[in-house]
C-alpha cells in the first residue's frame, strides 16, 4: 500500500488542543461569512418583498373589512348586493389620500409623519427605498426622464438603453465629466447603475414610459406614435 505522508504535528496533549483551536477557528471564519453573507441575502430579500407583502395584506384586510360593512349596509337599505365595492372605495381613499397630501394643509403633518418614520431604526431602510425609488418615477423629483443610448463596447460597437438618474456627482468626488445612469434589466425589476463619461452618451428622441417598456420587455414592444420632447 502507498504510505502516506508524514505531517510534523506537535505532540501531547497540548499539540491536540492547539490542532483544536486551529480548527475551531476555520470553522468560525468561515461560518461568520457564511452567516454574514445569509444575513445579506435576507435583508435584499425582505427589501424587495416587505413593501409589496405589507401592501397586499393592507388592501386585503382593509377591502375584507370594508367590503363586508358597506354589503350589509347597501343590502339592508336596496335588498341587493353590489359585489367589489369594497375596492372601488379603496381605491377613492388612496386616491383621497394622494390629493390630501399635495394640498398645503396636509404637508406639514405629512412631513412630520415622514421624518418619524424615517427614524425608526429598520423599517427607515425600508421607507426611504420605497420612497426614493417611487419619488423616481412620479412627482416633482422623477429621474427616469432622461432615456439614452450607452455605449459600452467601442471594439464591438455594442450600446444599452438606459437614464440618466444624476448628473452632478461633485459630492461623491467624482468629475463632471461622468454621469450616473440606471440600466434597467429585462423582464426582471431591478437594474444595475454606472458612472458613465459624457461621450459614452446618446440622448434618446423617444418618451421615457415606451423606452422602460421597450427594455423591460426585451424588445418585444414597439414605440407608439408619440411626439417626444427634443433632448436638450
Amino acid at each position: 500500500m502507498r504510505s502516506l505522508p508524514n505531517f510534523a504535528l506537535p505532540s501531547g496533549n497540548s499539540g491536540n488542543i492547539q490542532v483544536c483551536i486551529l480548527l475551531t477557528a476555520i470553522y468560525m471564519k468561515n461560518q461568520n461569512r457564511v452567516s454574514k453573507k445569509l444575513l445579506t441575502w435576507f435583508l435584499q430579500g425582505l427589501l424587495f418583498t416587505a413593501p409589496v407583502a405589507l401592501t397586499i395584506y393592507i388592501i386585503v384586510v382593509s377591502f375584507t373589512f370594508i367590503d363586508g360593512i358597506l354589503t350589509d349596509v347597501i343590502f339592508n337599505i336596496l335588498g341587493f348586493r353590489i359585489p367589489g365595492l369594497g375596492l372601488v372605495v379603496i381605491l377613492a381613499m388612496i386616491t383621497l389620500i394622494g390629493f390630501l397630501g399635495s394640498s398645503i394643509v396636509f404637508k406639514p403633518l405629512l412631513s412630520y409623519l415622514d421624518k418619524l418614520i424615517s427614524q425608526a431604526p429598520l423599517v427607515k431602510i425600508i421607507y426611504t427605498s420605497i420612497k426614493d425609488f417611487m419619488s423616481a418615477f412620479v412627482g416633482k423629483e422623477r429621474r427616469f426622464t432622461e432615456p439614452v443610448l450607452v455605449k459600452v463596447s467601442r471594439e464591438a460597437n455594442l450600446e444599452k438603453m438606459g437614464f440618466i438618474t444624476q448628473k452632478d456627482l461633485s459630492n461623491l468626488g467624482i468629475p463632471d465629466t461622468k454621469v450616473a445612469v440606471y440600466l434597467p434589466h429585462s423582464y426582471n425589476f431591478s437594474g444595475n447603475l454606472f458612472i458613465v463619461p459624457v461621450e459614452n452618451i446618446t440622448p434618446l428622441n423617444a418618451p421615457s414610459a415606451e423606452v422602460m417598456k421597450f427594455i423591460v420587455t426585451a424588445g418585444v414592444t414597439s414605440f407608439e406614435n408619440k411626439t417626444a420632447k427634443q433632448p436638450e
